[in-house]
């Protein structure tokens, strides 16, 4: 696990500044204090941070290929290194390291492009072939790692694992794209393939990026990778139940090598608590599991977690964290370089910091939820799918949309209908209706939160059009793995993955996700909707098959989550906070808002009057960001 780094210029004439290059790779020290180098020659320019995991003084980088004909630095695992190895040996490759990133060389030189298609595991590289005058970028096809990158107006194309590299560079363009500022009032991220900032990107997952010197300054990022979503026969339910737990041991148990010391996260949901479970059948030693609590009994599930541990007999440490630990909201506009307002993130960055303590690589259970329907809103997505097959949209717009005006005062209407979103949704097509269910501010909401102006900027621009791009693709599927694929799309890999890597990089941690092994994800994803879903239980078969593993009261309980107590903290210890940072001279001054909606979200929410804690939380993330990363 590592950070990189690297500018290529197009032109190869053209020296790389190696102070320049040396101050990006800087930025990110934390993710590999281990170790630190650097390739030069003309027009090219590779940085390297080292978290050493596996052949510990053998792997350094950058690392040339044995004919000096490439060379690659590169981020991640790659977990099937050995079977890649006895391979390419084979064809005549030599190796004279034991570790993984000399595979991923030999393979370009068999392979070239294709080479990814070999990779199974976690992973952002770049290698430069000195032969082909050429730069290769990859990322894997689950986006767990990350890699942004940005072609500046001197020709120059640079690189790194962290939005922060990029913004070292003293030509990178701070200007911000207005489109992205509506995507972050409505995800509470920036999706792929864009950032808060005009010319700078994301490589999107699963895709790579080949740049020859010469050629013309246009850079088209290749998908080389998807989740299938045409498959010759789904699996069974009964298929699934008996096949899942052999399926996911083998993710697991590839993911235990490691020459440093390695647990896991144990928070006692479903998914942690698989993890651990199987990694205890696996290993012979008591597996080290550690867990963050909280002083309030509804946000704190250590007694699940307990349970796990008690079970397995792990080496289980438990911190337990005050309410009140706000302390870290200063520095998460440095982690995270953009806009980003998923406030788990604290207590992400606390079970991190714990897990350093004892371990440097840790699994996790990140995946579960979008790969077997686990969250709420698939379960309120399928609700409204039955009232939207009742009516063609053309009668529901009329009846819904005005219903919508008229909440909250629909008390006799059922339950799961007593909310303006879910009328505003009933309005709406498949896709659009599970936009604005999880949007943080709907539609109507970023319409009165923008300034007139901002809005003109937008030139029409709604954020639903990055769901209709994924939509558009799994259209043929049932509205349930409509909803799944897209998640995996946009939450998964810009919220949640993205909350992990640099909480747990922020310690030097390294966390791996048998859950989103490819092979795992390719299987699993056709199971039947119906028994994800069934009779209102979210991850039916992947619970029943782990019954023989894991509690009851683990399996079956009411889904917490990761939270914090947002709402009170913002008519307490916050609030002062909360009126000088939203309603900031800064706020007012850059121009996106309608300050008199900003102050009615704040005073409405300090009287009582409304919940409007994750649009202020929203609010005070892009104040934070706006001052800190931007100066102003």
């Amino acid at each position: 696990m590592c950070g990189i780094a690297g500018i290529f210029h197009l032109s190869q004439n053209t020296k790389v500044d190696e102070h320049v290059l040396q101050r990006m790779n800087d930025r990110q020290h934390y993710r590999g204090p281990d170790a630190g180098d650097y390739f030069f020659e003309a027009g090219v320019g590779l940085a390297h941070r080292r978290l050493s995991i596996i052949d510990l003084e053998g792997s350094p980088q950058p690392m040339q290929s044995a004919d000096k004909r490439a060379c690659v630095v590169f981020n991640g695992e790659i977990y099937n290194f050995k079977e890649l190895h006895k391979e390419l040996s084979a064809k005549g490759y030599k190796f004279n390291t034991q570790g993984d990133t000399e595979t991923i060389l030999n393979a370009w030189l068999e392979w070239g492009e294709d080479c990814v298609h070999k990779l199974r595991g976690m992973f952002a590289f770049a290698i430069w072939d000195r032969e082909k005058r050429s730069l290769f970028v990859a990322r894997d096809r689950l986006g767990i790692k990350p890699l942004f990158y940005s072609l500046l107006p001197s020709g120059e194309f640079i690189f790194g694992s962290e939005l922060k590299v990029l913004v070292e560079h003293p030509l990178f363009d701070k200007r911000l794209r207005n489109t992205t500022i509506e995507d972050y009032f409505t995800f509470g991220y920036i999706p792929e393939p864009h950032t808060v900032y005009q010319n700078a990107y994301k490589l999107a997952p699963g895709h790579c990026v080949l740049i020859k010197q010469g050629q013309s300054p246009i850079i088209e990022p290749k998908q080389y990778w998807d989740i299938p979503l045409h498959v010759d026969k789904a699996p069974s339910a009964e298929e699934v139940q008996a096949e899942l737990i052999d399926r996911l041991k083998q993710a697991v148990d590839i993911r235990l090598v490691a020459d440093v010391p390695l647990g896991a996260f144990l928070s006692g949901g479903v998914d942690s608590s698989a993890i651990v479970a199987l990694m205890s059948q696996l290993q012979p030693d008591p597996v080290n599991t550690c867990a963050i609590g909280f002083d309030v009994a509804r946000f704190n599930e250590t007694q699940f977690a307990q349970m796990v541990a008690d079970r397995y007999k792990t080496n289980h440490r438990v911190e337990i964290v005050s309410q009140d630990d706000f302390d870290l909201i200063d520095k998460l506009s440095d982690l995270y370089d953009e806009p980003y307002s998923d406030s788990s993130a604290m207590p992400t960055y606390r079970v991190c910091e714990l897990a350093r303590k004892h371990v440097t690589v840790a699994l996790s259970g990140d995946g579960g939820d979008e790969l077997f329907a686990g969250y709420r809103r698939y379960r309120m997505h399928l609700h409204e799918e039955k009232i939207r097959n009742l009516l063609p949209l053309g009668l529901r717009k009329p009846l819904f949309g005005p219903l919508g005006a008229l909440y909250p005062k629909l008390d006799w209407a059922p339950k799961f209908l007593r909310a303006k979103t879910t009328f505003q949704s009933m309005a709406m097509d498949t896709i659009e209706g599970y936009h604005n269910s999880i949007s943080i501010l709907r539609r109507d909401e970023r319409h009165k939160l923008f300034s007139n102006a901002f809005k003109q900027t937008l030139n029409g621009y709604n954020s639903l059009e990055v769901f209709r791009r994924h939509g558009e693709k799994a259209k043929h599927l049932d509205p349930l793995k409509v909803a799944q694929y897209i998640d995996m799309k946009t939450y998964l890999v810009g919220d949640i993955l993205t909350k992990v890597d640099r909480a747990s990089m922020a310690h030097s941690l390294e966390v791996r996700v048998p859950i989103l092994d490819h092979k795992f994800v390719e299987w699993a994803f056709h199971a039947p909707s119906s028994h994800n879903l069934h009779g209102g239980e979210g991850k039916y078969s992947f619970k029943k098959a782990l019954e023989p593993h894991l509690p009851h009261d683990v399996l079956y309980r009411k889904k917490m989550g990761f939270a914090v107590p947002l709402a009170d903290w913002f008519r307490g210890p916050l609030k002062g906070r909360l009126y000088e940072g939203i309603l900031s001279e800064r706020m007012k001054d850059s121009g996106y808002f309608d300050v008199t909606r900003l102050k009615k979200l704040v005073d409405d929410h300090v009287s009582g009057v409304r919940d409007n804690s994750a649009s202020l939380w929203t609010l005070m993330m892009f104040e934070s960001f706006l001052r800190k990363q931007l100066g102003r």
